[in-house]
């Protein structure tokens, strides 16, 4: 299974449009392009593997892995990409402005329920992270 992440960059922050065979599963948002900083910019485009991750804070959520020059790069909820994320991406039902929408956690379960079933079956599941065409 491969999930494609087509991004549209802005100087306050990255949007993005995660499909899956061709139909929307939500939004995202993002930090702006940095050039790769920690904890700062958005991550590298390129395809990563996804895995199932569990902590305190986020409960289950997504682990991108291999992600050159950083670590713990993931998806989680997040509604406001400059005040709640340092790097990860946080998907969300609609885009409310730039680096910013609504509903984050729902957006997250429904990526998830596509994403943890597939994991289940031992399938590998992997995002592609693109520019918008």
């Amino acid at each position: 299974m491969v999930l494609v992440l087509n991004r549209t960059y802005f100087p306050e922050g990255t949007q993005g449009t995660l499909e899956w065979n061709g139909t929307i599963v939500c939004y995202t948002i993002e930090l702006p392009w940095l050039h790769n900083q920690q904890r700062v910019s958005c991550i590298p485009e390129g395809e990563y593997v996804l895995q199932k991750r569990f902590s305190p804070k986020f409960k289950w959520h997504l682990h991108l892995r291999n992600v050159p020059g950083r670590d713990l790069i993931l998806i989680h909820p997040a509604n406001d990409a400059k005040t709640e994320l340092l790097g990860c991406i946080a998907p969300v039902t609609k885009h409310t402005g730039i680096g910013k929408g609504s509903s984050s956690r729902k957006a997250l379960e429904k990526l998830k329920a596509l994403v943890y079933v597939a994991l289940e079956r031992n399938e590998e599941v992997k995002i592609s992270i693109q520019s918008k065409k």
